[in-house]
């Protein structure tokens, strides 16, 4: 089973998911993401900063597969450690560095990037605070920069999503239909160049054999179903999932700097 600090009951829902052992935490999983990473078009040597890095996962992929080098800000002093343990395992620390801070604070970051990477983290942001953290992203791109974003998405009824989610995951989660993220960044100076959007992935079966493997998603559901605490968590965000299923999914999108 697995060992955790956290308060199950109170935590929010991402957390959660990662105490059941999930690590892929994005509503469109991970084809969504290698939508973005194509569009994107990496060259070596090029620069990204990636919000809320968590372990170290997508930046160590993003070096290893690209030769990117990778600025991560993570706010959690224990997630910090652990990435820098993560990189430095895997040989990249002359490519990776994970900065302790504040994802609404990134002028305390220094330099532009070429990109700026960010997955499910506006989401959960209230409505200025998604202005915040947009201006900062706009800020921290070089001229003709793109932002990467892999967020949530509600094709109607938004603010009835957003209540039900914020009570279920216990977080201020709030996604917007296509046309109000594209114009929440237009409004920061970004103009969406691609964007694709589908169905809520994060609990479905099939695709998190997919994204997690078989093995990893039968040590998942032996968590779920070994620990009560757990097993209501996970099952009260899937069943607001599938009450929702045909108004809640998720969004890709590159946007660039004007």
């Amino acid at each position: 089973m697995t060992q955790t600090t956290i308060n199950l009951q109170t935590a929010p829902g991402h957390q959660v998911l990662a105490a059941a052992g999930k690590k892929i935490l994005r509503p469109g999983g991970k084809s969504a993401t290698e939508q973005l990473f194509k569009w994107a078009n990496f060259q070596p040597d090029e620069t990204v900063l990636e919000l809320a890095s968590s372990f170290g996962y997508s930046a160590i992929a993003l070096a290893q597969r690209f030769g990117v080098k990778v600025v991560g800000v993570e706010k959690n002093p224990a997630s910090v450690a652990r990435a820098r343990a993560n990189i430095q395992a895997a040989g990249l620390t002359d490519k990776i560095t994970i900065i302790e801070g504040d994802i609404f604070h990134l002028e305390a970051i220094s330099g532009q990037f070429d990109y700026v990477f960010a997955e499910a983290i506006l989401s959960m942001q209230s409505a200025p605070g998604k202005v915040n953290i947009l201006n900062g992203i706009y800020n921290k791109l070089k001229p003709g920069g793109k932002f990467l974003s892999h967020e949530m998405l509600a094709n109607n009824r938004e603010t009835e999503i957003h209540e039900e989610l914020a009570r279920v995951i216990r977080s201020n989660t709030s996604p917007l239909s296509q046309a109000n993220w594209i114009a929440s960044f237009a409004n920061a100076g970004l103009e969406v160049k691609q964007h694709q959007t589908g169905s809520m992935a994060l609990l479905n079966l099939r695709r998190m054999i997919q994204d997690e493997g078989l093995f990893s998603t039968a040590k998942i559901l032996w968590n779920v179903v070994s620990n009560s605490q757990i097993r209501q968590r996970i099952l009260a965000m899937h069943r607001i999932f599938q009450k929702y299923q045909q108004d809640l999914g998720y969004i890709v999108l590159v946007a660039q700097k004007n």
